[in-house]
């Protein structure tokens, strides 16, 4: 890791440091424990969350997807008990059942304490944790731009037809190897959204997103686009995974690239998309080798999180349909 440009994660509207730990791997990964050392999160008091005072003290609410359940608890309790004692709290988790059903739904947890400052701490480290195992998970959903109009449905049939009547022998190029003409899209990011609030959230996000600024960029009317010409992402054509359409504005503006931008950076600034480049690069996967084994798979290529399959991956080669 690079000292000097360390990784950021932004949460509640302010951004922490995050420090390289040691992770130990347990045989059972919902036992997996988290141990916040000095240094892993900022425990200064903010008003990022509410925090109630009660008779007995001050209280703070979390609400955590059932699917992160089990990272709050730890390795047999120990998370939860460090947490406590270094925060001298209490951290009430409700028992699994009781709200919501795993990974669908999400639960409240209930921080309480004597003292403001240090349910904020148990605060900030329950959410540096919570950020850092979403990370782990694989994607849920993509922020995308369909191109499912019946006149690039029937092009790309063709585009199609024509690789496999001149390209077939090649190593690799099969059938199997091309989009779904029903989802061509572009994608903008990937989210990872564990329950029925956060896929609601990202909607209503996106509605603002139209409101604030896509209309406005657009001016009103819909983007006419050109799909031309085709590229690969590996550094050798000739062990290739993914090949995709390029995509530009038919009357050369940057329209389309601005509406891009912005909504990628509404949804990282909203903590729902995890910011990988400057600029979003426009572009419809049109072959993909993950399909070859799975047909359903979308873009999970180098950008996806949790475990990858790209080991498993057989490439193929591109030179003649680059060519052609």
């Amino acid at each position: 890791m690079d000292v000097l440009r360390p990784t950021l994660i932004r949460i509640g509207g302010r951004v922490y440091r995050k420090n390289v730990i040691q992770e130990q791997a347990y045989q059972h990964e919902e036992e997996d424990d988290f141990c916040a050392g000095p240094g892993d999160c900022a425990d200064e008091p903010c008003d990022a969350f509410v925090v109630e005072e009660t008779e007995k003290g001050f209280q703070c609410r979390v609400e955590v997807p059932s699917l992160l359940y089990k990272y709050i608890i730890g390795k047999k309790g120990e998370t939860k008990k460090r947490l406590e004692t270094e925060t001298r709290t209490s951290i009430i988790i409700p028992k699994l059942g009781v709200e919501g059903e795993i990974g669908t739904a999400c639960f409240i947890v209930v921080i309480t304490g004597q003292h403001r400052s240090g349910v904020i701490s148990a605060r900030t480290r329950i959410d540096v944790l919570l950020d850092s195992f979403r990370k782990k998970q694989p994607f849920t959903h993509f922020l995308s731009l369909a191109l499912n109009q019946p006149t690039i449905q029937e092009k790309f049939l063709q585009f199609k037809g024509e690789v496999l009547e001149k390209c077939s022998k090649d190593h690799g190029v099969s059938s199997s190897l091309f989009q779904n003409p029903a989802k061509l899209h572009l994608t903008l990011g990937t989210l990872v959204l564990l329950n029925e609030q956060e896929i609601q959230k990202a909607c209503d996000l996106l509605q603002r997103c139209k409101e604030d600024f896509v209309d406005q960029i657009a001016g009103g009317k819909p983007l006419t686009v050109e799909v031309v010409g085709v590229e690969y992402m590996n550094d050798d054509p000739a062990m290739t995974d993914v090949l995709y359409a390029k995509v530009h504005m038919k009357d050369g503006s940057d329209r389309l690239q601005m509406i891009a931008d912005q909504l990628v950076e509404r949804f990282v600034a909203s903590g729902l998309m995890l910011k990988e480049w400057d600029r979003v690069k426009l572009h419809a996967t049109v072959m993909n080798t993950l399909f070859r084994k799975d047909p359903s798979a979308e873009e999970r290529n180098n950008t996806m999180t949790g475990k990858s399959s790209f080991k498993e991956r057989e490439s193929f080669n591109g030179r003649n349909i680059l060519k052609v």
